[in-house]
C-alpha cells in the first residue's frame, strides 16, 4: 500500500515509510557484483585462481549474512515493527547492523581460519511492537531458514552442475559455501541464549526461566565458543554436521579443497 508523500512534495511512503528504506543499498549490490564477477573468474581460472576463489567465497558469505539479517528484519516488519525500516535494516546494508564486528568481521575471520559459518545476530527488533509469541519465534526463525534455503540451493547447483563445465576450483568454492551455510544453519538453530535458536524458544518460557535466559543472552557468543571448544561437545557438533553434509551429497574432499584455496596466502 502506498500513501501520498508529505505536503509540499517528497518521496512516496509505503505504510508511512519512505520507499528508499526498502531499496537495496549500493554496498549490497557491490557485494553481489563482486560475488558474480569472482565466480566468473574462478570458473575460467582467470589470473590467480586461489584469490578468485577467496573473493568468491568471502563475498558470497557476506551476501548470505546480509540476507540472513534482512530475513529477520522483513519478518519483524511484517509482524508489526514498522520502525525497523527507519533503522535501515531493509536496505541490506551491512553497515547498518548494530554490531558489524560480530556480524561481519568475526564471521569472516572464523570462515578463513576455521571453515565454520559463524552466526551473527545484529538486527535490533522492537519486541514490544510485535504481538504474540508465535510472531516472535518466526522473526528469530527467519534468519536460520535463509541459511537452510541457501544450503539446499547450493547443494542442488553442485549436484546438477559439477562435472558439466567450469574449473574444479570454482566447484570447490561453491562446495565450501554450501558447507558454510550448513554449519551456519546448525549453529543458528542451537538453543543457546542470545542466538536465533534460543530466541525462538524464549517467548515460550515461563517468567522465571525467561529472566534467567535474558541474563545469559548477552553472552551467547561466549557460550557458543565454550560449547565448541569442549572436545566432546564440539566433536558431537562436527560429527553431526559432517553426517548431514554426507546425507546431502556434499563431497568432503571438495569443500576441504575450497577451504585450502581461500587461504591463498599459504601458497
Amino acid at each position: 500500500m502506498t500513501t501520498p508523500g508529505r505536503p509540499g512534495g517528497g518521496e512516496p511512503l509505503v505504510l508511512g515509510v519512505p520507499r528508499a528504506a526498502f531499496r537495496p543499498s549500493p554496498v549490497f549490490l557491490a557485494l553481489v557484483a563482486l560475488f558474480a564477477a569472482s565466480g566468473v573468474m574462478a570458473w575460467n581460472r582467470f589470473g590467480n585462481v586461489r584469490f578468485d576463489v577467496f573473493l568468491f567465497v568471502v563475498s558470497g558469505w557476506l551476501v548470505s549474512l546480509c540476507l540472513h539479517e534482512y530475513a529477520h528484519a522483513v519478518v519483524a516488519y511484517r509482524a508489526g515493527d514498522r520502525d525497523i525500516a527507519h533503522r535501515g535494516y531493509l536496505t541490506l546494508n551491512p553497515f547498518k547492523y548494530t554490531h558489524p564486528l560480530l556480524s561481519i568481521v568475526l564471521p569472516v575471520v572464523v570462515v578463513l581460519l576455521g571453515g565454520i559459518g559463524l552466526p551473527g545476530g545484529a538486527v535490533w527488533v522492537d519486541r514490544h511492537a510485535i504481538p504474540g509469541r508465535l510472531r516472535h519465534t518466526l522473526v528469530s526463525l527467519a534468519g536460520p531458514a535463509t541459511n537452510v534455503l541457501f544450503t539446499l540451493v547450493l547443494v542442488a547447483v553442485l549436484r546438477v552442475g559439477f562435472g558439466g563445465g567450469g574449473s574444479v576450483e570454482f566447484w570447490a568454492g561453491l562446495a565450501l559455501l554450501a558447507f558454510l551455510q550448513l554449519t551456519a544453519s546448525v549453529l543458528n538453530l542451537l538453543p543457546v541464549p542470545g542466538l536465533d535458536g534460543g530466541n525462538m524458544i524464549q517467548p515460550w518460557l515461563n517468567p522465571q526461566w525467561r529472566r534467567m535466559y535474558d541474563l545469559f543472552a548477552p553472552f551467547g557468543f561466549i557460550l557458543l565458543f565454550a560449547l565448541l571448544w569442549n572436545p566432546r561437545l564440539g566433536g558431537w557438533f562436527f560429527d553431526g554436521v559432517f553426517a548431514v553434509a554426507d546425507l546431502l551429497g556434499l563431497p568432503p574432499w571438495l569443500y576441504a579443497a575450497g577451504l585450502d584455496l581461500i587461504r591463498f596466502w599459504q601458497g
